[in-house]
């Protein structure tokens, strides 16, 4: 019986631990609604389903533990497929894929007509928003854990108002130092 129980208590303990290591991901139509009621910024990741450095940023960056904590505290989570067919509305304008291709879900696909009105041309690219859902950065590529903690940190604080030379960057990048564990 003791067995029992304990195998009972370390399965849910481990289920308790996988289902809280999750980003609470939204679309961008509803992080659009949300943010009427409750202003946070956005963070969306634009990515496509053959995308390499787009997986590994969801196994090693999205799934770690401050990196969950951290957006579920502080923004709305977006997932985005820059190639897929979902109707999004931004700032009064809707969006759709017209060429989509069903057939190429899983592979390459005609581009997005919202990836083409945020000038997204590489696959992964975080997407920052304010408050007020506009953008205030992409960031291309892959980002570890602490390399995306800064954008995270910098965007959430406002710092990048402040930030308006590559000199200035460089300064807040060498002075920035990363908590998240990589």
């Amino acid at each position: 019986m003791k067995k029992i129980i304990t195998i009972l208590f370390i399965t849910l303990f481990v289920a308790t631990k996988v289902s809280a290591q999750k980003i609470n991901w939204v679309t961008l139509n509803q992080a659009m609604e949300l943010q009427k009621k409750d202003p946070k910024k956005i963070m969306m990741d634009v990515y496509t389903n053959w995308c390499g450095p787009c997986k590994m940023l969801d196994k090693n960056t999205f799934q770690n533990t401050d990196v969950v904590k951290y957006v579920n505290d502080n923004y709305y989570a977006v997932k985005f497929n820059g190639e897929g067919n979902e109707e999004v509305t931004l700032k009064g304008n809707t969006f759709t894929n017209p060429n989509y291709n069903p057939a190429n879900a899983n592979r390459r696909n005609a581009a997005h007509q919202l990836a083409g009105y945020l000038q997204i041309s590489a696959y992964p690219t975080i997407v920052f928003f304010d408050e007020k859902g506009e953008v205030i950065a992409p960031i291309r590529g892959y980002q570890t854990p602490p390399q995306l903690e800064l954008y995270l940190k910098m965007f959430k604080a406002d710092d990048h108002k402040n930030i308006d030379t590559q000199e200035k960057f460089n300064t807040y990048y060498k002075a920035f130092k990363p908590e998240f564990k990589g």
